[in-house]
């Protein structure tokens, strides 16, 4: 699976909800892991402008982090199915754990120990040493773990004490299990639950425990009854907050739950809470995107006796400080030119995005959704080449299988010179292609300038283009043997960034050494634009399962270079390094002259052509060999297909102009338009599964019309097509 996300350079704001926060007392900082993948960094010293850092590197949501070493560190867990370990001062990622198999949703911290937990869908619990993680990189990661072998289902919350003495999972299977971390030994099974455990909190000497579910529950050990929903967070021993499916959040004292404080209501489903300065602070999370921060000072002096009924009013009205969250996308709709994307977010705007080219063509307000699609329906027909998957809040851009070119249509191998020549080509240096022969020397070092190229002649292939364009800064994308071009500079052009280096060194052995260039051609990316350097562009199995992410500009770095060679798919170095693409599909249909309605018509004939062949072109072919203005013929559909994409000779353009000026088709007794390809037609006015049908005569011109043409002509054309 190969995908890549439309979105500004920098986000600041969190897309969706957020599942989880850390607090650093130390730093007064906050840190926060929401659906939309990005765990951010909040200054809460400066609340005008809290924002520090995005730390992007998973693809799906972050369900949990911890803070480790004294606030250095910070642990991530992602349905990406990772655990990601951080450099929380700096916010890059020093390490990626694909141990898990699933999402994974729940960790656990050990602060005597530095000892993490991680669990998740695959049922499956693992321990991780936070020493031994923050000496791992980017591209050795082997780390050695314990594992907790005996669940039987999804594993949602993890709690440990801060000795490592006592891990506690619970899960879907409706039990708590109670594990020993220093031998990965179970030591007991608490039954009783009659629902998911979601959450659960251990106190310091592993006495008591505390967990959520809707119902009252009864265990073996010492620990409250909770009537509730979680999540929830322990203030201390006496005092628990915990929060109801309603939107309110609630403090109690554990030996009293009949009793709570009603602390404050909020506006959505709360995912997470946590307490901030000094424990007077409570920050909430919710299934939006904004982060709120109540002040709880008055209710941690309640005693047990000053607990009212849940039915009272809340204690406190509005927030403390708010940290306003983004806009997320609610709803989209991929126009039928298949390259435009409209979409309406949280906010009631709408926006138009171009996903070829991964950028915003226009912000169009709070404008009807609706009303748009149909004012920018077009009639044309382009095969589905990717969906938009809205998960993350954002627009992910999904290739579709069907796409790629199969590797069985392709060859194994390519002559090496013709690769070049392909290359060379397409960066409009076709003349030292042409010329390039075995022990010869062709040179070339200068800027493409790509702003020359209007975006709106894109061919028709639009997912070759953006493959060529996702990869244009990885530099096995450039060339054949990137490891032997020596980064210089030439005419005052650095060969590591300019679009276009050529040298072909010659390999006739009796060069001197001394003569010989070993540098190879380097064409970044495709002829027409560049993709934006911050575009997340994502490498996963077809299962979904991510390989590795990377922004678009950071594919020529070392790590990313290593690792991009690891998991780029064989299909993807076919389009992007070999310029190959899949054989044109082929479509058949009937030509024949136009009879009006109650004459017999002639004899069909059935034809093919590829099928983005262009209706002007088929006028063309009709006022030149039907009218006997030329006794050329064509030599094939594949030749139509060629001219069709490409810009033909002056002269060319105007034999076309004028066979669209005599000659006019038509399909279902509707006059086509000439810059429309037969796949439209077959879609939009044809509309049948059955072979295409099409009519040509003349235009009314002194009485005359193409229908009696002469049946060599028609032999001809039939010939033509059929090749």
């Amino acid at each position: 699976m190969v995908s890549y996300v439309l979105r500004n350079e920098v986000e600041r704001e969190h897309r969706s909800g957020v599942n989880c926060m850390q607090y650093d007392p130390l730093m007064n900082r906050l840190y926060s892991g929401g659906r939309d993948s990005i765990v951010r960094i909040w200054n809460l010293n400066s609340m005008n402008d809290p924002y520090v850092l995005s730390m992007e590197h998973h693809t799906d949501w972050v369900n949990d982090t911890v803070l480790c070493c004294g606030g250095r560190t910070l642990i991530s867990a992602s349905s990406d199915t990772t655990v990601k370990v951080w450099n929380a001062h700096k916010g890059f990622c020093m390490s990626t754990l694909r141990t898990h198999k699933d999402y994974v949703k729940a960790l656990a911290y050990a602060k005597d120990k530095e000892h993490v937990a991680s669990g998740g869908l695959d049922r499956q619990i693992f321990l991780w040493d936070v020493n031994t993680l923050t000496a791992l990189t980017a591209t050795n990661n082997t780390v050695t773990t314990s594992s907790f072998n005996g669940q039987k289902d999804s594993i949602y919350s993890l709690a440990m004490n801060p000795s490592g003495t006592v891990l506690i999972s619970g899960s879907t299977e409706k039990v708590l299990r109670v594990w020993d971390p220093r031998t990965c030994a179970k030591i007991m099974k608490l039954k009783g639950h009659t629902d998911n455990v979601k959450s659960v909190i251990v106190n310091k000497d592993a006495t008591q425990v505390m967990v959520v579910e809707p119902t009252e529950v009864h265990s073996e050990l010492q620990r409250p009854r909770v009537g509730c929903l979680g999540p929830l967070c322990q203030r201390f021993i006496h005092s628990v907050l915990f929060r109801r499916e309603d939107c309110r959040i609630f403090q109690t004292d554990p030996r009293f739950p009949e009793s709570s404080i009603l602390v404050c209501n909020t506006d959505s489903p709360v995912l997470r809470m946590e307490l901030g300065a000094d424990q007077e602070e409570l920050w909430v999370a919710t299934v939006k995107s904004d982060l709120k921060c109540w002040d709880i000072k008055e209710s941690i002096h309640r005693k047990s006796g000053d607990y009212e009924t849940i039915s009272s009013g809340p204690l406190l009205s509005r927030p403390k400080e708010t940290i306003k969250g983004g806009s997320s996308i609610r709803q989209l709709s991929i126009l039928n030119d298949k390259r435009h994307i409209l979409t309406l977010d949280s906010d009631q705007n709408v926006a138009l995005w171009d996903a070829v080219t991964a950028t915003q063509v226009k912000d169009l307000g709070k404008v009807d959704f609706q009303d748009e699609v149909k004012k920018r329906f077009k009639m044309v027909y382009v095969p589905n080449w990717f969906t938009v998957d809205l998960k993350i809040g954002t627009r992910q851009i999904v290739f579709l299988p069907g796409c790629r070119p199969r590797r069985s249509a392709l060859e194994s191998q390519t002559n090496q010179k013709q690769r070049t020549r392909s290359k060379l080509i397409q960066a409009g240096l076709g003349l030292q292609a042409a010329s390039l022969e075995p022990g010869t020397l062709l040179s070339f070092c200068g800027q493409l300038n790509k702003n020359s190229f209007h975006q709106n002649n894109l061919p028709n292939e639009l997912w070759r283009v953006g493959f060529e364009s996702l990869l244009e800064h990885w530099p096995n994308a450039h060339s054949y043997d990137p490891d032997s071009v020596i980064p210089r500079t030439e005419n005052g052009i650095d060969t590591k960034t300019d679009d276009i280096k050529v040298s072909f060194g010659s390999s006739n052995p009796s060069t001197p050494p001394e003569h010989r260039r070993h540098d190879t051609l380097i064409v970044k990316g495709n002829r027409y634009f560049s993709m934006p350097g911050h575009t997340p562009v994502i490498f996963g199995e077809a299962g979904g399962r991510t390989l590795f992410r990377f922004l678009c500009r950071d594919a020529g770095g070392e790590s990313e270079r290593l690792l991009l060679k690891d998991s780029v798919p064989a299909w993807v170095l076919d389009v992007a390094v070999d310029n190959q693409v899949p054989k044109f599909n082929k479509i058949t249909f009937f030509l024949q002259p136009y009879v009006q309605p109650g004459n017999k018509s002639v004899k069909k004939d059935k034809l093919s052509a590829n099928d983005m062949l262009q209706i002007k072109k088929v006028q063309e072919h009709v006022y030149k060999n039907f009218m006997g203005q030329s006794d050329s013929s064509i030599s094939g559909s594949s030749t139509l297909s060629r001219r069709s994409s490409e810009p033909s000779e002056k002269g060319e353009e105007d034999q076309t102009e004028i066979a669209m000026e005599k000659v006019e088709l038509l399909c279902q007794d509707q006059v086509l338009e000439p810059n429309s390809d037969l796949r439209t037609v077959k879609h939009f006015i044809w509309k049948s599964a059955a072979d295409l049908e099409l009519h040509y005569r003349s235009k009314v011109q002194n009485g005359t019309s193409v229908n009696d043409s002469d049946e060599k002509s028609n032999s001809s054309w039939r010939t033509a097509f059929s090749r």
